[in-house]
């Protein structure tokens, strides 16, 4: 099954990144288009694509399960390869980011963004996915909610991460970045705030990248 991009922003942008969607919904998550839209709006070259469950779930109805590892790792093995790995910036939600995260080093990309990693299922804080991103060399930036189920910031705090890895913590944000009503704050507002802090952070990486990309891996 070939893999479908769907693309936002100008096609001569400097810079693109990819994002993938999270288990349960595809490209057209809320927080996913929103932010999207906003990166697209501030001049990015935005890149989405699905799975290939997630494809067949739109062929059929199905609500089946995501595909094992190996074949969403594929899968993005073939979205980089696609579009060029050079200054290409790669991510995703919550799922997508994750399995972004497990090919970042290998594909040699310029720059990784997570939104809301999965550091555990929720209510199971033993099973850690973090193995991985101890020795993570890729620049990356992680956006999280502070209310996330899958990781919240003492839990996170406890864990041993590389330094190549930045963290920020949206206020009330749960695992979408969506605030309550009552902390008086809206997902906009954390999606925008995440926006401001992925455009500079893919300034750096690309900017990195570009000035001594050999060094990178050692």
């Amino acid at each position: 099954m070939t893999v479908e991009f769907l693309y936002d922003g100008p096609a001569d942008a400097e810079r693109t990144i990819v994002l993938a969607h999270g288990a349960g919904r595809g490209w057209d998550s809320p927080s996913l288009v929103a932010i999207v839209g906003w990166l697209a709006e501030s001049g990015h070259r935005v890149v989405r694509f699905e799975f290939p469950y997630m494809v067949r779930r739109r062929m059929d109805g199905s609500r089946r399960p995501p595909d094992r590892q190996p074949v969403l790792l594929d899968t993005w093995r073939e979205v980089i390869e696609r579009l060029g790995e050079t200054g290409l910036v790669i991510g995703g939600k919550s799922m997508g980011g994750r399995m972004a995260s497990l090919v970042a080093d290998e594909c040699q990309v310029a720059g990784l963004v997570c939104l809301g990693y999965p550091f555990h299922p929720p209510a199971k804080p033993e099973k850690t996915r973090t193995e991985h991103l101890v020795d993570l060399v890729t620049p990356t930036l992680m956006i999280q909610g502070d209310r996330d189920r899958f990781g919240t910031p003492d839990e996170v705090a406890g864990y041993e991460l590389s330094d190549s890895i930045q963290l920020d913590w949206m206020p009330d944000g749960d695992h979408d970045l969506v605030p309550r009503k009552k902390s008086g704050r809206t997902a906009e507002q954390n999606w925008s705030r995440a926006v401001e802090r992925i455009c500079s952070f893919i300034g750096s990486a690309t900017n990195s990248y570009k000035q001594a990309p050999e060094q990178r891996l050692g």
